[in-house]
């Protein structure tokens, strides 16, 4: 069962540099989208076992909200503002990936330095888990497209799940569903806004928006 959790983790690992790497808008969808996949898979392999009826139903619901619903409505954010790919980031893809392998050792140095409250599963995830949630972070902060940082919200938000399930493999159900809820309303409402910044200006670069002056 552990390899399977490390080869799991691998993917994730692999998704956030997919993410990192990718200037098609499509691709980093479907990064996104498959780290949602695999966490719900890693929660419920996680539970060592003991499976109830919440222990599988939050995970798959949370697989298909990650994995599934979220990347659609991006999808269609994605049509409605015409928009296909990153264009000339704030730094270059070659660059984003060496941040990537330096944030990927750092947080391998810190997941044998940090101490938890109870042992995880699998040596791997505290580092896959503060990995995912660096990968977003870069990505929001290195982007010009709404679409692009919304993904690395997405992705710093898979990371933080994933160190949840790092400190408590069985998160109350009232907690699980207000994450959800919260992340399924924010990217609801950050694709009602891109879709309303492309209709109005016919771009969605947010580094145009910082211009941009009260006309009398």
């Amino acid at each position: 069962m552990s390899q399977v959790i490390n080869s799991l983790l691998v993917l994730l690992v692999l998704t956030g540099f997919t993410l990192l790497g990718s200037s098609r808008l499509a691709a980093c969808i479907r990064a996104v989208g498959f780290q949602g996949l695999l966490l719900g898979l890693l929660a419920i392999l996680m539970q060592d076992g003991k499976l109830s009826a919440a222990g599988v139903l939050l995970p798959l619901t949370t697989a298909v909200v990650k994995g599934i619903l979220l990347p659609w409505l991006l999808f269609r954010a994605m049509r409605e503002a015409d928009t296909v790919r990153e264009v000339e980031p704030l730094i270059t893809y070659n660059v984003s990936i060496i941040a990537g392998t330096a944030a990927l050792a750092l947080t391998l140095w810190l997941g044998q330095r940090l101490q938890l409250p109870s042992e995880p599963p699998s040596s791997l995830l505290v580092p896959a888990a503060l990995f995912t949630s660096l990968a977003g972070i870069i990505v929001i902060v290195s982007r010009r497209k709404a679409l692009t940082q919304v993904l690395g919200y997405l992705a710093l938000e898979n990371g933080i799940y994933a160190f949840g399930t790092t400190v408590a493999l069985r998160l109350p159900v009232l907690v699980e569903l207000g994450i959800l809820l919260d992340v399924f309303v924010g990217v609801f409402v950050m694709g009602i806004a891109i879709f309303h910044i492309s209709r109005e200006f016919d771009h969605i670069d947010t580094d145009k928006l910082v211009a941009l002056s009260d006309v009398g």
